[in-house]
Order: structure tokens, then sequence, then C-alpha cells
């Protein structure tokens, strides 16, 4: 059935039925606004002062479909910067969208975040099509995979038919070169018919450059705060009280009108908010007060380096109440062993022990000193359950921000692959995968741009180089605005056919069944944990347990085969998983299928492995 919104939008271009449509815009600046409305009969229409530097505008004729701009004052027209559907681009008129929709979601009951398990994906780059509807062929085998949530790249309306998404100007507007509105909804039904949650990646710290006019209208950015892609958000500034409404309709319009089940917050530390009443607090506020007028859960996952538990703590224990939030030191643990790789920030990583500690709380700094920021960094977040804490082995990030933007899968082995692999699904915390990680793809994640201003496009190509400079690559990026750049970001989903791809992908099918099947491995709870890091082996020993169930992960970071003497409770130990076995593209695994432990258990690990035991309580 075609649902009506359960809040009533104040900005943009909202249908009223029968081809009535309400306007609402924030000038506060502007003495006068007009309406102009495009088509054979263009009209120009005064629209009446409201309260606080809105003003608004009922119009009979104007159906979904219409073409509007704004004019403020004497100047030019400007497209809505709450548009819905921005057809022709960043530059030219908005449109006014039609919210109805046939869903059929009625019956999809959403996994719970403890259940999450993310596939990140880039629209343009995750099929030839580079549409909304070409992701949806693909669903059913993110599924049997073990997936539970797909998280979209941010799709607000940019430049150009391609970009990474954090060039955004019209938060509302899904990209139009994807599919648009209706292409978006209906990817997130053909999701829900399968079962599977749809994260959306917003960006509310700040505005693309090229289709900005966001300035044009009201004080959106306080110009006290900078952030490293231009002006920051004005949250806590004059005028902010209204800004602040701007981001949080657009976050509830995504849960109420997309259906959307979560959205990830990106950078987070990239706002600047000094209130006293937080916007981040403010906006989980109502998000999940919406949510609970809808009878269902909206999750707010943040993508954040600051280490501030905060961000996951309760509202009322002092925090902001969010849901969920990256956690870039798992990773950098990781990367660093299976690497070896020390320049910026991950000179601050390289120990078994520091994986370990990323095992136990989810933080690797939780308040020591980091020689990368010459500082005292992250709080302890000993207090924050483990399904708070996304964590992953790869992301567009830490892909895409490397000079040749190489995937995990060319600068390891195979094995390193697998051991990766395991390290993240076999974790307490929520696993995320990005496109194509499953099987292997080897295609770099580029950063790409199709920006119109020449200038612009230089300033862009300079950053990138500047931003390498800490790692010490010394090397030529690609032009992040050639066409070529982005054709070599796109998936090749024929990989799968590949012998050694397909061991990749049903090793992953695997670790994500005995996650949910696994009483130990399912309860996902950083207080039935043990880590203990073996440095001289390059081994780190995980103990999971969850009553009578017991499970112990031993992986092994060396080059060559290491004996271990793993700290487990004496009993049998049955081996359930061995990622050497040649059923996975190993060698041939070599333990048996059950150990005896007598406190110690003495095991030989092959060279970048994982190796899962179960232990049951016999009574």
């Amino acid at each position: 059935m075609t649902e009506a919104p359960a809040f009533r939008p104040t900005l943009g271009a909202v249908p009223l039925g029968g081809g009535r449509c309400r306007f609402g815009v924030w000038a506060p600046a502007a003495r006068a606004v007009t309406l102009h409305l495009h088509g054979p009969a263009d009209r120009l229409l005064p629209m009446a002062r409201a309260d606080r530097g809105y003003f608004e505008a009922e119009v009979d004729d104007a159906p979904p479909g219409t073409a509007y701009t704004y004019r403020l004052d004497d100047g030019g027209d400007l497209p809505d910067p709450a548009s819905r559907f921005q057809p022709r681009g960043v530059h030219a008129p908005s449109a006014v969208a039609d919210p109805a929709f046939p869903w059929t979601d009625a019956g999809y009951a959403a996994p719970r975040l403890a259940d999450y398990v993310i596939y990140e994906l880039h629209v343009g780059a995750f099929t030839p099509e580079g549409t909304f509807e070409a992701v949806i062929p693909h669903l059913d085998r993110l599924r049997d995979l073990g997936v539970t949530a797909i998280e979209l790249m941010p799709v607000a309306q940019f430049p150009g038919e391609r970009n990474w998404g954090y060039d955004g100007v019209f938060p509302f507007a899904p990209q139009s070169s994807y599919g648009g509105p209706h292409g978006l909804r209906r990817l997130v039904d053909a999701a829900h018919a399968l079962g599977l949650g749809v994260i959306l990646d917003v960006v509310y710290n700040h505005v693309g450059p090229e289709g900005n006019y966001f300035g044009r209208f009201g004080p959106y950015f306080n110009p006290a705060y900078r952030t490293p892609w231009g002006g920051a958000i004005n949250f806590d500034g004059p005028g902010s009280d209204e800004v602040r409404r701007y981001y949080t309709e657009n976050a509830l319009y995504w849960a109420e009108e997309f259906h959307v089940d979560a959205l990830r917050l990106d950078a987070v530390h990239a706002i600047v908010d000094l209130s006293a009443r937080p916007f981040l607090k403010e906006l989980g506020e109502a998000v999940h007060r919406l949510a609970a007028g809808l009878g269902r859960h909206v999750y707010l996952i943040a993508e954040s380096d600051l280490n501030d538990p905060r961000l996951v703590t309760d509202v009322a224990a002092g925090g902001y109440g969010l849901d969920a939030q990256w956690a870039d030191d798992f990773h950098h643990a990781l990367h660093a062993l299976l690497t070896g790789e020390r320049g910026g920030y991950y000179q601050d990583y390289g120990s078994v022990e520091d994986l370990a500690r990323a095992f136990r709380t989810g933080y690797v700094y939780s308040g020591q000193y980091s020689r990368f920021r010459d500082r005292r960094h992250g709080a302890s977040p000993e207090a924050i359950p483990a399904h708070r804490f996304v964590v992953f082995a790869q992301n567009h990030d830490q892909i895409g921000n490397r000079v040749y933007a190489e995937r995990l899968s060319s600068l390891v082995p195979f094995e390193g692959l697998k051991l990766a692999a395991a390290a993240v699904v076999l974790s307490p915390f929520i696993p995320l995968l990005f496109m194509g990680e499953e099987y292997g793809e080897t295609a770099p994640f580029l950063y790409f741009v199709s920006h119109t201003d020449p200038d612009l496009v230089e300033a862009v190509r300079a950053g990138r180089k500047a931003e390498f400079a800490a790692f010490g690559w010394g090397a030529e990026p690609p032009d992040p605005q050639a066409e070529a750049t982005f054709r070599q970001a796109r998936l090749r989903h024929d990989r799968l056919s590949d012998e050694q791809h397909r061991a990749l992908h049903e090793f992953h099918r695997e670790l994500l069944r005995l996650r949910r099947s696994l009483p130990a491995l399912a309860r996902g709870e950083k207080d039935a944990l043990e880590a203990v890091a073996l440095e001289r082996e390059r081994a780190l020993i995980v103990r999971r347990w969850a009553g009578g169930d017991d499970v112990a992960l031993l992986f092994s970071f060396s080059e060559a085969p290491v004996e271990v003497s793993a700290p487990l409770p004496p009993g049998d130990w049955c081996r359930v998983l061995d990622s050497a076995d040649a059923r996975w593209g190993g060698t041939g695994g070599a333990h048996p299928a059950r150990l005896v432990s007598d406190g110690r258990l003495a095991v030989t690990l092959a060279p970048r492995s994982a190796l899962a035991l179960e232990r049951r309580d016999r009574a």
C-alpha cells in the first residue's frame, strides 16, 4: 500500500495530493523569496514569510515532476537546498518528487543490531549499470552468504555521474543517475523482501564544493570552524537551531519516506559543536522517537576517529545515545600485522597485543600516548557492549585512501585474506565487508569525481597528493577526474567463477554460519572473552564462551609454521574450522578432528592461518 509521511516536513516541495504542493525554504536574510515554477507557462509566485526566516507557499497546479527554483530578493534562480530530486544535475532546477510508492514490506522483520552483518557498497561501482535497481539481482547471493544488511555509500545528489558520494550538495535528493527517489525505494523494498536491512551513509559534517548553494540561503556554515573538506556545518552558532532542524528532518525523511533501517553518520569528529546540548544527542533522540512511533528500530551508526565512548553511551549515563560506531583501531591493528606497514597512522600499531586489546575492548587506544598524534588518544570503552562496535578488514576509506587504492587482496597472500576474514567475522563485534571482499576482488577502489569546474578539479588533484605525504608512498596518485579511474573501481563479479575466488567466498559463508550457529560466537559480548597475545610466535589466542559452549580461536600471523602453547581449559576440543584446509584453497590442514588440553594445548599453526576449536560442557 501507499503510505503518507507520519511527520510534516517544513522544507522542500511536499505534494499534498490532487496536484497541490507546499513549498518551504529557510532564507532568514532575504527580504522576499519568489517561487519560480518552470514549464510551458512559467509562473513567478511570491512566498509568504513565516517565523524564524522561513518562507512558504501552497500551489494548486504543481504535480510531481514540476521543475522549480527560488529567487531571493532580486537575485537569480537557485535550486532548493531541500530538493527531493535533481533530474538534470546540481546546477539545474529542482523537481517536485512523488512520495507515493507501492511498498510491499509491511511484514518485514528487521534484523536486530546485534545480528547485523554489514555489506558496504558503492552503487555506481557495484555493477556496470551503476544504478539502484542493478543492485537488486545481487541481493539473493548476499543474503545466502550471511549478510543481514547492505550499507550504501552516500547517494545524495552530487555533481556529474561519478563520485564517492561525499561531495553531495542536495542531502534530500537521491542521485539522479542512480535512479533517483523511486530507484532507491525499489532497492529498499527488494532488500526488505529478502529480510535484509538497509543502512544509508549520510554526510552531516560538510557539503560538497560544486553546486553548493547553501550559503546563499542562510548561515548553514560556521566561519569559526573548518573541516578538511570545506566549511563546517553551523551546529552551534547564530541560526544553528534551524540548521539542526534541517539535518534532523533529513534523517527522519530517510527513515520515514524510504524505510531505511539505519544511518551511518560520516566523520562525526568533523562536526564541531560546543553547545550544551550536542546536535548528535538531539539527532539520536529525534530518530529514536520517530522509530518508536513507527513501531520499529532505526539505528544511528557513527564514524569517528576520536575513540570517544560517549558517542555510544546511553543518554541516561551522560552519553549521546547513538547505537554503534565504527572501530578503526581494530582495522589498523589487523592491517599492520597482516602487511607490516608502519607509515602514517599505522606507526601506532604492529604488535599482537594491539589486536588482542582491540578484541577485548573495541579500542587499542583508550587514553595512552599516540606517536602519530603526539598526544594521548581515546578513553576507555570498557562499559560499551560489543554490538556497538563495527569492525572490518577493509572499507572504502582504508582502500581508497591509499595512493593506488590497493585492496587487501593485492597486499597479502591468499592465506592472509582468510586470516583477516576470520578475525573480523569471529570477533564479538558487528562485522562489515566491503563490496567484493568476500571473493577477493582485486579492482582498486580509487577516489573518483566528475566535477565541471577546472580549478576545483586541480584542487582535488593537489589535495590527494598532500594526503599521501604522511605515508611516504612518494607516488603520483591516479587522476580522480579521469573516467578511467572510476572504471577501474567497478567490481568484476565474474571472478566468482574462478576456483580460488569461489573458495574464499565459501570460506566467508562458513565463517558467518559459525558466527550464527555456535552459542559462544553468537552471544557477542566482551565479558565472555579472553585474548592472549604471543608476540614471539606472532599468534593470538582468543577464547569465547556462552553457557556450556566454549570456542577457541587461534590466529597465526607468522610467515612460517609455528608451535604455540595455548592456555585453554582442560578437555576435548573439536576442530570446527581450519583456514589451511584444502576445502578453502589451502595446502591442507594437519590438525586432527579432536585435540586434548590439560590446561595448555600444544598445537602447530600453519603460516597465516586461523584455527577454530569448540569445547562443549559434557554435563
